[in-house]
């Protein structure tokens, strides 16, 4: 099978070309706005054709064409979450980037598109009764990120709407996470100037009690995406793990006292320090731990035989011992963060929340 992945550096991308390496006979294309350096020490990515191509442009279109031609089927993951206070280029590059992708994938005559969306593009829930794929894909309207997931979605559906021959399957996962994101995740979320060991040294953890969201290992997501490839069921597929992550279980793993702040004073908080600048994650991933419902996954066992391998707080421990270690990949998006690097950065090029793509 010639499969195409869009974001293939990435959490997920990185992911899924270890586990359709160990399937092995299938021919890769893999695409990113920044390739590795070496692909030979990326797992899975010696075989790999790369193609560089950046989703946020219209000149896009025509790399994609050339990528897809042939292919039996595209995997688009990529996505933007930095710099945050630039909401046109992130939107260009999520909304605008899967518009230039199933242009492309019409164009080619692909068969099969599977594309990852989230639990973000999922609208409010107020209560933990868990959700199936036919819940409303509304968004969070104070989440950029959401609302960014949701609009994609519309592509979608529009494009379904028209009669296209390409079966198109929508991937829901909660929160992804592996240990070799750490470096990223902490990148994204904690101050430059802040090194990683001060994880080992939090006393509390100030959050609201009612705090709880899904999450799901990278590996299990990839799991999932290669059933959906070899099985082409089509629609959309929740995924995630047990048990919901909540302010208790944090502190837990993080050996930390939880303290019940509640959500307004830890977004008033949080809103100011985005706003100076002091840090790059913006309310609206708050706004979500609050607002998103919780994952009823039975479809994805039910049409994939697929389950996760690694339960909920495992994920979470291990996402954590990642930041703590700097744990990284060997591409540009899971390099391993340095603060005398982030600090460099910072003085050539602003914070991170800002700054310009390189």
């Amino acid at each position: 099978m010639r499969i195409v992945i869009t974001g293939a550096t990435g959490n997920i991308g990185t992911a899924l070309l270890r586990r359709l390496m160990r399937a092995g006979g299938h021919q890769i294309v893999g695409l990113a706005r920044r390739l590795p350096d070496d692909p030979e020490v990326v797992p899975g990515g010696e075989a790999v054709e790369w193609r560089a191509v950046d989703l946020s442009l219209d000149e896009a279109v025509h790399t994609l064409i050339e990528a897809f031609r042939g292919a039996d089927a595209v995997v688009h993951l990529a996505w933007g979450f930095q710099p945050s206070h630039d909401l046109k280029y992130l939107e260009e590059l999520g909304v605008g980037g899967t518009r230039r992708v199933l242009e492309a994938v019409t164009a080619s005559a692909v068969p099969h598109l599977v594309h990852m969306s989230s639990v973000g593009a999922y609208s409010p829930k107020s209560d933990d009764v868990r959700v199936d794929e036919s819940w409303p894909t509304g968004g969070v309207r104070s989440s950029r990120y959401s609302v960014h997931k949701a609009a994609a979605e519309r592509l979608l559906d529009r494009h379904e709407a028209t009669g296209h021959s390409t079966l198109i399957s929508r991937m829901r996962p909660g929160i992804v996470g592996q240990k070799t994101a750490g470096s990223a995740l902490l990148r994204y979320g904690v101050p430059a100037i802040v090194p990683a060991k001060v994880l080992d040294h939090i006393p509390v953890v100030p959050l609201d009690r009612g705090l709880r969201f899904p999450v799901v290992h990278a590996d299990d997501v990839a799991d999932a995406v290669v059933r959906e490839l070899d099985r082409m069921v089509g629609g959309a597929f929740n995924l995630s793990a047990e048990p919901p992550i909540t302010t208790d279980r944090i502190a837990e793993v993080l050996g930390a006292r939880p303290i019940h702040v509640p959500s307004l004073v830890v977004r008033t908080v949080m809103s100011a320090a985005w706003h100076a600048r002091l840090q790059q994650v913006d309310t609206g991933w708050l706004d979500m731990g609050f607002a998103l419902p919780l994952l009823d996954c039975s479809r994805a066992t039910r049409e994939l035989g697929w389950s996760p391998s690694v339960d909920a707080v495992t994920v979470l421990r291990e996402i954590i011992d990642g930041m703590r270690e700097t744990a990284a990949a060997p591409t540009p998006a899971l390099r391993r963060r340095s603060v005398s690097r982030a600090l460099r950065d910072f003085v050539r090029r602003g914070s991170v929340g800002q700054r310009n793509r390189p």
